[in-house]
């Protein structure tokens, strides 16, 4: 059974087991307060070009944005997503259990449509402002996926862009970067590391779908917040053996020049990309019809539904959503370790 559901099936990078292995036995402080750990947040801020950056290492995708959006957001206060965003979609109402609203926007090929978003700002602070706050949940945050669940990216304009709407109305900026590798190694990207350092207020690097066993990177940009180690542990997000989070971060971010494009972390994730973009190009000479154009290691397809039930048999993929009465988006996702004889294998069964 060849396998492309999802990009987090494997382990993790074999210089992650090596270096986890080289120090098994070795006794370190807890909960990210260990020299591996503060290693891994000098190589995060060089790479971001911010020395003052405030950066934790927390468990996984869903505690990052439940801790991140709870340290920010008030009581009445909630989070503007695009509709297909994932803490709206997949999180199982993470933000809402912690007691804030995830406000849905439009959204086009997985991009919050920056036009609409404007219209509901600028409506909701014109009838705010005659009636009052009080009655509504007053949007604080605006949460984007870099890529997005379709693979798409915001462009730096975009960014740009965002970051201005934001500063008019008082928004903080936040990328979910669960992908963020397949993102900014993408051919397709113009944006950099520290331009997105720059321009949100904060953003994680996911280690868990890039290359390692487990783990997410956050980054404050913004010296006016932060995130308590309170509220990490509270939420479950804090290692007990950080260690563990900090020496992954710490291989996968090491550059001996400084530039990101220098990582191992930067690296792997170019492969998948790679792959992913090589499979598309031979999926498209074979036939298949691209239901979006996706420059990250995402690929959706429109497929014939009669395909669907022996192509199941034979290679893991993701239904993503039915296109019309007898076709269905499908997906295949590529990883950090994809290999050119998977793809090859896939190719010569489609």
């Amino acid at each position: 059974m060849l396998k492309f559901s999802c990009d987090y099936m494997e382990g993790a990078h074999p210089e992650i087991l090596s270096r986890l292995s080289s120090i098994n036995f070795d006794k370190n402080d807890g909960y990210g307060l260990d020299e591996y750990c503060e290693s891994a947040r000098e190589n995060l801020r060089k790479l971001c070009c911010n020395d003052h950056a405030e950066v934790h290492f927390l468990v996984g995708g869903t505690q990052t944005n439940t801790v991140v959006l709870d340290s920010i957001l008030r009581f009445n206060e909630g989070v503007l997503a695009a509709s297909t965003g994932h803490i709206n979609v997949h999180e199982a109402g993470a933000i809402e259990a912690a007691g804030h609203k995830v406000i849905p926007l439009k959204a086009s090929n997985g991009k919050v449509d920056i036009a609409a978003m404007e219209r509901l700002l600028h409506l909701l602070k014109t009838e705010c402002d005659v009636v009052g706050w009080e009655h509504y949940v007053a949007p604080r945050v605006l949460y984007i996926s870099f890529p997005t669940e379709y693979g798409s990216l915001y462009t730096l304009a975009d960014l740009k862009q965002l970051r201005s709407i934001c500063d008019e109305y008082g928004l903080y900026l936040y990328a979910d970067g669960a992908r963020l590798g397949y993102g900014l190694s993408s051919p397709g990207c113009d944006v950099t590391l520290p331009e997105l350092a720059r321009l949100c207020d904060v953003f994680y690097l996911g280690g868990t779908k890039v290359g390692a066993l487990f783990g997410e990177a956050v980054v404050v940009s913004n010296p006016e917040l932060t995130i308590p180690r309170g509220l990490i542990k509270q939420r479950g997000a804090m290692l007990a053996k950080g260690w563990l989070l900090g020496v992954q971060f710490d291989t996968l971010l090491a550059s001996t020049t400084g530039r990101f494009e220098d990582t191992l972390y930067y690296r792997i994730a170019r492969n998948a990309v790679d792959r992913a973009l090589h499979l598309c190009a031979e999926m498209v000479a074979k036939g298949y019809e691209k239901y979006i154009d996706s420059p990250t290691n995402q690929q959706f397809f429109i497929a014939d539904n009669a395909i669907l039930p022996e192509l199941s048999q034979k290679v893991a993929f993701d239904s993503f959503s039915a296109y019309d009465e007898t076709h269905t988006v499908i997906r295949f996702c590529t990883s950090w370790a994809t290999t050119a004889a998977q793809i090859d294998a896939l190719l010569s069964l489609l």
